[in-house]
């Protein structure tokens, strides 16, 4: 007859959920591994996760810009010619 309770990891994962964690499966390199495990466990310590937050954040992530209308507003503009001139191409008779 099978067990209907759930297993400790089930138990141990549904618990780290109502805490608020969420599993993430990333792929890096061999090389990179220890690193992504150290940073991972860096913003589960209580003690240091606003700090590394805020060095990923800082360093890592590109600010958001605000899309082609922002890009163009903050473009220098000032002594460019936009205008081009009304060329339709060669004549075509049909």
């Amino acid at each position: 007859m099978a067990s209907t309770d759930p297993s400790p990891v089930t138990q141990w994962r549904k618990r780290r959920e109502r805490q608020g964690f969420v599993r993430v499966e990333v792929q890096v390199r061999k090389e990179d591994a220890a690193l992504v495990r150290d940073v991972a466990t860096a913003l589960g310590d209580p003690a240091r996760e606003s700090e590394t937050r805020a060095i990923l954040r800082e360093r890592i992530i590109t600010p958001r810009s605000g899309g082609l209308k922002a890009l163009l507003a903050s473009a220098p503009l000032e002594g460019i010619d936009l205008d081009r001139p009304r060329d339709f191409g060669r004549d075509v008779s049909l």
